[in-house]
């Protein structure tokens, strides 16, 4: 092996190592921005369950609140009007 084919070589072993890490911290950044994401996407969708569960008592109140008041067809004005102050206790 002559000199130059040597130091030919020589720089091309040194690139290739080069090469080699730069991908692997390519890789490991794009690991870390999956699970990154991952993470905010597992955030976003358990705070909005959070939330529905968190709320859904007072849902559940407002449709009974409304169904009884609209849903009868015909409520006289004593059952509406405490319903109706059974929605602003409600909102309170």
């Amino acid at each position: 092996m002559t000199p130059e084919e040597r130091s030919l070589l020589e720089r091309t072993y040194k690139l290739t190592e080069e090469n080699n890490e730069i991908l692997r911290k390519m890789r490991r950044a794009n690991r870390f921005s999956l699970a990154l994401r991952i993470g905010y996407w597992v955030i976003i969708l358990g705070l909005t369950v959070g939330a529905f569960y968190f709320i859904q008592p007072y849902v559940d109140a407002l449709i009974d609140t409304y169904t009884s008041v609209f849903g009868a067809g015909t409520a006289d004005a004593s059952t509406t009007q405490s319903d109706m102050s059974s929605l602003l206790e409600l909102l309170r």
